[in-house]
């Protein structure tokens, strides 16, 4: 999926250097703007699927538009590029159903991520902003785990074996390995990179 896009900043070489790096690499952007207010009437003139939009913007911030798309049922998706690490304005931002949170710096590197992670209907957030700010939160996906999900999870936690969770639930070890196997996609972990038991014992406090 080619996302449509609107990019929107006040500071006329960060928007140039945005817009000239995703059309280059064949991303559909519709427009720019400089301002909140530019930026506003362009979303609600064409409902891109994406707006990547400054925080900090003459008339009307990132947060207000974004706070005025929800209020208008308006379904473009809004992602936040910004120098601030400022936990206010990251739950600010959560608390207003933002997309991605991209800081500056690193806009470049993570944008493509942070796009192909908002097609997929997930939020993206700078890891630097995460460590930064300390965020303590459960990952994404864990709340989709089916309640047979969810007991498979906890007793991998504590590192028993396909055939230990088994013969405990008194299922087939087949059954286990489907379940192990839709667990991982859930929570988008690669089978040959990361280890279950460990995810699952670091994040058994969420559950």
């Amino acid at each position: 999926m080619n996302p449509t896009i609107i990019i929107a900043d006040d500071h006329p070489l960060v928007l140039k250097g945005l817009q000239e790096f995703l059309s280059e690499n064949d991303y559909n952007v519709l427009a720019s703007a400089k301002n909140g207010k530019e930026a506003l009437a362009l979303i609600k003139a064409h409902s891109p699927d994406i707006a990547i939009l400054d925080i900090k913007m003459p008339f009307y911030t990132g947060l207000q538009i974004a706070e005025n798309c929800k209020a208008s049922d308006i379904p473009t998706k809004i992602v936040l590029i910004t120098f601030e690490k400022d936990e206010k304005i990251y739950n600010e931002a959560k608390t207003l159903g933002i997309y991605g949170y991209v800081l500056k710096e690193f806009a470049l590197d993570e944008i493509e991520n942070c796009i192909s992670s908002v097609v997929k209907n997930k939020p993206y957030f700078s890891p630097e902003l995460l460590a930064y700010i300390e965020v303590d939160e459960a990952p994404e996906g864990l709340d989709t785990l089916t309640q047979a999900e969810t007991k498979i999870f906890k007793l991998i936690a504590t590192n028993k074996t396909a055939t230990e969770i088994a013969n405990e639930l008194f299922i087939s070890v087949r059954t286990v390995e489907k379940h192990k196997n839709n667990i991982r996609r859930k929570l988008a972990l690669d089978s040959k990179s990361a280890s279950l038991y460990l995810f699952a014992k670091e994040n058994l406090k969420y559950l």
